[in-house]
């Protein structure tokens, strides 16, 4: 398999590592237990004769001008975080050169691919309207709204589309790769993962901090503070209006914009945020968190936490800390306790 990794100025230097090493190490557990799967020939390429990453480390590269169309190209992210200078790099003729450059690879029948920012070149390329896609999740206003073609699910790891497989932040680049070398051999793909210590994550969800994202509009801002405010009293989207001083119309307008979800949608994503927190930091039952967040009982909690981020309870809390000495232990706590932790107690 023919694989181009598109590498702009800037590069995340994270990610186009990631993705190299990846494949070269897919390469040589193939070869070392015999694994009958393509090889991965990689070529790193750019518009530009020179290359640097964010880091401002060279980069060795081919003319992409030059290569013949690959059977996949990967774009990894460039390395901005914040919206301002994401938009200025997307200006630069360089983005605009790569854009057409992939627009004539997916022409020609290439497989596209980018994870986390690098989903900003494609959809600014145009490859994406009409297509389901991820992207790095802080940054999910701001595509949304730059490309509102795109049928955006920044919540996934990874989303496949057509000719086309986009990836989430920063490291789901791993997650891409992987995707990658499945598509040529899923028992590689799992023995690539197992050298490199890697875990499933079918989502980001468990990642996304809510009030990040409510930022990029005041009004999803104060309907943000005033859902905080009433977790476990219930929702009414009148009294949201009416909070966030919009109508039910403009709010829910609004909210779809930016965030892409209804205002009950999120403001469950909020309990679940409450509930993730309460669960790694407190020594409430589930039922009492279930309470506390507005769920009648601890089931409840239990199907929505799995259904919205794919994990369970077990998984989200952690072990208990066992009590040194000196401190005092709860009856209940005392009998979870090995008995020479208690004896030494």
């Amino acid at each position: 398999m023919k694989v181009n990794v598109l590498a702009l100025e800037g590069v995340f230097d994270t990610g186009l590592a990631i993705v190299l090493d990846t494949l070269g190490t897919a390469n040589e557990l193939a070869e070392l237990f015999g694994v009958t799967a393509s090889r991965f020939e990689v070529s790193t390429v750019a518009v530009r004769e020179t290359v640097h990453t964010a880091h401002r480390m060279s980069v060795p590269v081919d003319p992409a001008t030059d290569r013949a169309t690959p059977d996949l190209v990967v774009v990894p992210a460039l390395g901005y975080k914040m919206p301002e200078p994401l938009l200025a790099a997307l200006a630069r003729p360089d983005v605009s050169e790569a854009g057409a450059t992939l627009r004539r690879w997916a022409n020609q029948g290439a497989l596209i691919a980018a994870a986390c920012i690098g989903t900003f070149v494609l959809a600014e390329a145009t490859l994406l309207d009409g297509h389901e896609a991820t992207t790095t999740w802080w940054l999910a206003p701001l595509f949304r709204q730059r490309y509102p073609e795109v049928r955006l699910d920044e919540s996934r790891i990874l989303v496949p589309s057509g000719r086309f497989v986009t990836a989430g932040a920063a490291l789901s680049h791993l997650d891409l790769a992987l995707w990658i070398i499945r598509q040529a051999s899923p028992d590689l793909a799992a023995l690539t993962a197992k050298y490199l210590v890697v875990d499933i994550r079918p989502s980001q969800a468990a990642y996304m901090i809510p009030s990040h994202l409510a930022h990029a509009d005041p009004a999803v801002e104060r309907f943000e503070r005033w859902a905080r405010e009433r977790l476990a009293k219930g929702f009414s989207l009148e009294e949201a209006a009416r909070a966030t001083r919009t109508s039910t119309r403009t709010l829910t307008r609004r909210m779809h914009k930016v965030l892409g979800k209804s205002p009950l949608s999120y403001f469950q994503d909020l309990r679940v945020e409450r509930a993730v927190h309460l669960l790694k930091t407190s020594d409430e039952t589930v039922d009492q968190i279930a309470s506390s967040v507005g769920y009648a009982d601890g089931v409840t909690l239990r199907v929505l936490l799995r259904r919205r981020l794919g994990r369970g309870v077990r998984e989200l809390r952690p072990p208990q800390r066992w009590m040194t000495r000196g401190e005092s232990v709860s009856p209940t706590r005392a009998r979870t306790l090995p008995r020479a932790k208690r004896d030494a107690g």
